[in-house]
């Protein structure tokens, strides 16, 4: 039998939010949680606890007058750690800190074992960059994760894989100029919504240009023009042949999130799933981690994130 597929789960993870109003409420991870219990995967599932990053993890990505900065507004509990879509409510520093150090600990399990996939509901929190929090992200765990594989392990081509409605521009300014971060992002156009980047020409710079994919997609797109755009990503990561890939599988580009405009079905998420189960086997050991990401619809969110665990399990 596979090995099982790693889900991260606990109340350090959850933890992670804004509360009500805000679109990134603490309901989210039990929400997938729910979903996830009652897709009954048996023993495809093994559920692992939280972590805490570590200041010296959090500094792999992040500057140290910035952590500084979070931590006293999360003391303070008032504010905000951005222009106003970020709050700096009580304990948020801490909270952060579990989702960086918990894609960490997934990282650990598959470069290690017992693991070769895993997925963490509660991270990918891709627009965070290396001296500022942004749009609900305060520290980027899948940036430090980069630098953490490299620095830990020695794994240097790494592939950033990305549809998340919103273009994950912490992820791409923060190795805009790496050529060995391979980057492929499939968002909304850019024109029509936040936060404004990720237009086709770019494409990395210096010596990392044609190391980055984006693919902005008009507002509407549904799941067969993910299709037609989503081969290119396959195509280019074939190419590529990373080591390593990380999947941050943001909900909110399906039909019916209440900030977006896509129309995708949760199939998508599982045919970019399986895809990426495909090419990590071929070229990365069968090294995958999944992160949730976006999604402000708690049904999509529930049933795309349980659909790339299910993928990950049927992949084997």
């Amino acid at each position: 039998m596979s090995d099982p597929v790693l889900v991260y789960k606990g109340d350090d993870l959850a933890s992670y939010g804004f509360g009500d109003p805000h679109p990134f409420g603490f309901d989210r991870h039990d929400v997938f949680q729910e979903e996830l219990e009652n897709a009954g995967l048996d023993g495809g599932v093994e559920y692992a606890a939280p972590r805490c990053a570590s200041v010296d993890d959090l500094l792999l990505f992040h500057t140290a007058d910035y952590i500084d900065m979070v931590s006293r507004k999360s003391a303070e509990g008032c504010g905000f750690l951005d222009e106003g879509d970020t709050p700096a409510v009580p304990g948020i520093f801490e909270a952060a800190s579990h989702v960086v150090g918990t894609t960490l600990a997934s990282v650990d399990a598959v470069m290690s074992g017992p693991a070769c996939r895993a997925f963490v509901p509660i991270a990918g929190l891709h627009h965070a960059g290396r001296d500022h929090a942004a749009g609900f992200c305060v520290f980027n765990d899948c940036g430090v994760a980069v630098e953490y594989l490299r620095s830990r392990y020695g794994v240097q081509r790494i592939a950033y894989v990305d549809i998340d409605a919103h273009h994950g521009d912490g992820m791409f300014y923060g190795f805009e100029d790496d050529p060995d971060l391979i980057i492929a992002d499939l968002h909304e156009d850019g024109r029509y919504l936040y936060p404004g980047t990720g237009a086709a020409e770019e494409t990395g710079t210096g010596k990392a240009k044609g190391s980055k994919l984006n693919i902005p997609m008009a507002p509407g797109a549904g799941d067969a023009e993910f299709r037609v755009a989503w081969a290119r990503v396959e195509a280019f990561l074939d190419a590529a042949a990373p080591e390593f890939i990380l999947f941050q599988c943001g909900a909110d580009s399906l039909e019916g999130d209440p900030i977006t405009h896509l129309c995708y079905s949760e199939e998508t998420h599982a045919h970019a799933a399986t895809a990426l189960c495909r090419i990590a086997d071929k070229h990365s050991q069968g090294r995958l981690v999944g992160t949730g990401g976006g999604g402000y619809n708690r049904r999509n969110l529930a049933r795309a994130w349980t659909r790339v665990v299910q993928s990950f399990v049927e992949a084997g």
